[in-house]
C-alpha cells in the first residue's frame, strides 16, 4: 500500500487563464504561475488534479466544475485580481465544501483582495518569481490537509449546515465493481489488494477503495482491510464508515485501545445517526466483553484454572462496562436490536453468576439486604428488557423478509437474506437466554441454523460454549449445541509457508540479435542459469530450516519456467500467474525463443495450478485514464506481488523473497524484471539478485 498520505488526494485549481491585468495595469502571468508554483506543489505532494482545462472528453464543462468543486479533496483558488468565474467558482466551492480550500495571490502594493475574503488567511507569493515560493505553498497545503478545521466562510457563519455525501456524486465504474465481486467470490483477496491499489488517482478512488474494503471485511482479511479503510481516513480522519469499520477490525487484529478510539471518533461525529451511535457503542461494549473474556480465562502463556473462571467473571469490571454499553445503544435506538441482545447476555451471565456464587456476590455490597436487592433489581431489568429485545428482532425479521421478497437486484437479495439469516439467530439467541425450556430452545436453532453454512454455526456456537465454560444455562446450551454440531474447538496452528517469488529474463529470441539488441540471455547460458537458480532456492530452504515453500512465478521462455522446473526437482509447490491467456501468453513471452520452449510451458499449464489475469492485452476501461504509463505488464508484476503477499499469511513481506535473474538494467518494455525488482522492495521483501551479466559473462 502506498506510504505516500496524499497520493489518493485528487486537487482542482480555480485560477484566471493566460495573461491578465490587475487594478493597477500591471500584467500577470497565469500560466506561469500555475506550471511554476502550483502544479510543481502538488507534484511534491503526489497529488492528482488540475483545472477543468485537462478534462477533453465532450460535455458540459460547466458540469464537470460543478463536480469537480464539488467532489476534489482539495481547491486551490488564485485570487490576485478581481476575476469574476474565480469568485463564482470560489463562491461555490466554499458554500458546497465546508474545508480544504486554500487561496494565494501574488504581492502587490496597491491591489486589495476583495472585502469579503480580506479576514480569511492566504498566502502571497512574489509575482516576478513564482517558484520562489514553493516550498511555503508545499507547506501551506500540507498543513490545509492535515487540518480538520473549517475554511469555508458558509460554513463557518452557519454550524447546521451539513456537507452533502461526496459518494453521490462520485459513482464507481460498474466494471470496477464487477472485479471486485469476483476477487470476492473467489476469496482472492490478493487481487482485491491490487484493486485497491489502482484505485490511487482517480476522481472516485476513495468510494472505490470503500468497496474494496467492505469486500475484505466480508472476506475477514483484517489486514486489508486495515490498510483500505486506513487509506480512507488519511483523507477523511471522521469518516464515519471508515471509523466504524475500523472499530470492527482493531478488535479482530487484537487491538482494543485502538478499536475503541475509532468508535470514540463515530460517537463524537454530530453527524452520526442514532442507528451509527448504536452499533458504535454495541462495538465497544464487545471490547469490553473481549478484555472480561481475558480477565476470567488468563492469557495464553498464563492461563487461569477453569475452577476460578466463574469466580474471576463475576468480579471482572468489564462484565458491568459491557452490559452498560450494550445497553446504551440499545437506547439509542431500539431498531438496534443486535445491541439489545448483548446487553440481555451480559445482564444474563451477570444473573446467573451471583446466583451461582451468593457469597462472592455478597461480598460486593455492606450486607445481604442490599446484595439481595440488587439482585433482584437485576432480574427486574432483565425482565422489562427481554420483551424489548424480542420486539425489536420481531420487527427486523419482518422487515427484512419484505426487503428480501422485493429486491430485484441479485447481490441485494444475497444480502438481504444473509441479515435475516442473522436475525433468525439472534431470535433463537434471546431464547435461549429467556426459555426455561429445552425443547423450545432446540427448536428455535433448528429453524436457524440447519441447512446454513458452517460460518452460522460456528458463529451461534461461539457464545454458547461461552456460557458452558462458565457453567450456565446448562440445559438450553447443552440441547442448542446439539442442533448445532459444534464442541470445542482447538485452535489449529497452520505454519505459515514462506513464499518465493521468481522473476527474470527471459530466453533471448532467436531473432534478437538480427533486430539490432545485444545478448541478455543466450540459450547456451540456460544451465547456468539453471544451476544459479537451484543455488539460490536451496540457500534459501537451508536457512529456513526446512520451512514449507511456496512459489509463484509466471511461464516466460528462459527464468520463469526454469524456476518452475527446479522447484518441481525440490519438492516445493509453485504457481502459473500468466498475464495473458494461454495462446496469447505463448505469443508473447515464449514462442520467440523455439518451440522447445513452447513445449516445456504447456507441459506446467498442465500440471501447475494456474491463474489468469486479463482476457487480452486491453486494459479494463475503468483503468484506461491512466494512459500508457500503466500497462498489463505493469500490472502483472503488482498482481503477482499482491498475492505472494496475501500468501504470506505472516504479513508485511516478512514472509517473503523475491528472487531476480536479472542484468541490473532497464528492460525492452514497460513492466519487466526492474519493475518487479523495485515493487517487491517496496513490499518489504528480501530480494536475491541473481546478476546475468557476471553469471554469463557479458560484462563489459
Amino acid at each position: 500500500m502506498p506510504q505516500n498520505t496524499y497520493e489518493r488526494i485528487r486537487a482542482f485549481i480555480v485560477t484566471p487563464f493566460g495573461e491578465k491585468k490587475d487594478s493597477e495595469g500591471n500584467l500577470i502571468d497565469f500560466k506561469a504561475v500555475c506550471t511554476q508554483l502550483i502544479e510543481p506543489a502538488l507534484d511534491r505532494l503526489s497529488i492528482k488534479g488540475r483545472t477543468t482545462g485537462e478534462i477533453v472528453r465532450a460535455g458540459n464543462i460547466h458540469v464537470d466544475m460543478f463536480q469537480l468543486l464539488l467532489t476534489a479533496d482539495l481547491v486551490v483558488a488564485e485570487v490576485s485580481i478581481h476575476n469574476a468565474n474565480v469568485f463564482y467558482e470560489l463562491g461555490i466551492r466554499h458554500a458546497l465544501r465546508q474545508c480544504r480550500t486554500f487561496m494565494l495571490r501574488g504581492k502587490t502594493k496597491g491591489d486589495k483582495p476583495i472585502f469579503d475574503l480580506q479576514t480569511y488567511r492566504y498566502m502571497e507569493y512574489d509575482r516576478e518569481n513564482p517558484a520562489a515560493s514553493l516550498d511555503m505553498l508545499v507547506e501551506g497545503l500540507r498543513e490545509t490537509l492535515d487540518s480538520p478545521d473549517q475554511d469555508s466562510p458558509v460554513f463557518r457563519s452557519l454550524p447546521a449546515l451539513r456537507e452533502q455525501d461526496r459518494s453521490r456524486f462520485l459513482p464507481v465504474p460498474i466494471d470496477f465493481r464487477e472485479e471486485v465481486d469476483q476477487a470476492q467470490s473467489a476469496k482472492q483477496r490478493g487481487d482485491l489488494d491490487l484493486l485497491a491499489m489502482e484505485t490511487k488517482g482517480f476522481r472516485w478512488g476513495i468510494e472505490g477503495l470503500r468497496v474494496v474494503g467492505r469486500a475484505q471485511i466480508k472476506l475477514k482479511d483484517w489486514d486489508g482491510a486495515r490498510e483500505s479503510w486506513e487509506d480512507v481516513r488519511a483523507d477523511y480522519p471522521e469518516d464515519k464508515e471508515a471509523n466504524t469499520w475500523l472499530g470492527t477490525i482493531y478488535q479482530r487484529l487484537g487491538d482494543l485501545t485502538r478499536s475503541d478510539q475509532m468508535l470514540s471518533r463515530v460517537l463524537t461525529n454530530l453527524e452520526t445517526t442514532p442507528y451509527e451511535r448504536a452499533e458504535a457503542y454495541t462495538l465497544m461494549g464487545r471490547n469490553a466483553k473481549t478484555r472480561w473474556i481475558a480477565d476470567w480465562k488468563g492469557d495464553g502463556e498464563n492461563p487461569n484454572p477453569t475452577g476460578v473462571w466463574p469466580e474471576k467473571a463475576l468480579r471482572s469490571r468489564y462484565l458491568k462496562e459491557s452490559f452498560e454499553l450494550c445497553e446504551k445503544g440499545f437506547g439509542e435506538d431500539l431498531n438496534h436490536f443486535y445491541s439489545g441482545l448483548n446487553a440481555l447476555a451480559m445482564l444474563k451471565v451477570t444473573i446467573e453468576l451471583a446466583t451461582q456464587l451468593d457469597t462472592v456476590w455478597a461480598g460486593r455490597f455492606e450486607d445481604d439486604e442490599e446484595a439481595a436487592s440488587k439482585l433482584s433489581s437485576l432480574n427486574k431489568q432483565f425482565n422489562n428488557l427481554a420483551p424489548s429485545v424480542a420486539l425489536s428482532i420481531n420487527a427486523a425479521l419482518e422487515r427484512l423478509k419484505r426487503e428480501a421478497e422485493a429486491a430485484k437486484d441479485p447481490a441485494q437479495r444475497d444480502g438481504k437474506l444473509d441479515e435475516l439469516r442473522w436475525a433468525m439467530i439472534s431470535e433463537a439467541d434471546h431464547c435461549c437466554l429467556t426459555s426455561k425450556k429445552p425443547e423450545r430452545v432446540k427448536s428455535q436453532y433448528l429453524s436457524s441454523l440447519v441447512g446454513v453454512a458452517d460460518f452460522y454455526k460456528e458463529s451461534a456456537s461461539k457464545q454458547l460454549l461461552l456460557y458452558r465454560e462458565l457453567g450456565l444455562l446448562s440445559a438450553n446450551i447443552a440441547a442448542a449445541l446439539e442442533v448445532s454440531g459444534q464442541q470445542e474447538q482447538e485452535q489449529a496452528t497452520a505454519e505459515h509457508p514462506h513464499i518465493l517469488v521468481f522473476t527474470g529474463h527471459r530466453m533471448d529470441d532467436e531473432d534478437r540479435e538480427a533486430k539490432g539488441l545485444g545478448k541478455r540471455f543466450p540459450k547456451e547460458m540456460e544451465d547456468v542459469a539453471r544451476a544459479a537458480i537451484k543455488a539460490a532456492i536451496e540457500k534459501e530452504l537451508k536457512e529456513l530450516g526446512g520451512k514449507t515453500l511456496v512459489g509463484i512465478a509466471g511461464g516466460a521462455s528462459g527464468g520463469d519456467i526454469l524456476f518452475h522446473e527446479v522447484c518441481a526437482e525440490l519438492g516445493i509447490r509453485t504457481n502459473f500467474y500468466l498475464a495473458l491467456p494461454r495462446e496469447d501468453y505463448i505469443r508473447e513471452s515464449v514462442q520467440g525463443a523455439g518451440e522447445d520452449w513452447v513445449r516445456r510451458f504447456n507441459k506446467l499449464h498442465t500440471t501447475l495450478e494456474k491463474r489468469e489475469l486479463a482476457s487480452s492485452n486491453a486494459m479494463p476501461r475503468w483503468l484506461r485514464e491512466k494512459g500508457d504509463e500503466y500497462g498489463i505488464w505493469q500490472r502483472n508484476n503488482l498482481w503477482i506481488l499482491s498475492n505472494a503477499v496475501a500468501l504470506d499469511k505472516e504479513g508485511a513481506g516478512t514472509n517473503l523473497t523475491l528472487i531476480a535473474l536479472w542484468n541490473g538494467k532497464k528492460g525492452d518494455g514497460a513492466g519487466g524484471t526492474e519493475d518487479m525488482v523495485e515493487q517487491a522492495k517496496k513490499r518489504g521483501a528480501r530480494t536475491i539478485i541473481l546478476p546475468t551479466e557476471k553469471l554469463f559473462g557479458l560484462e563489459g
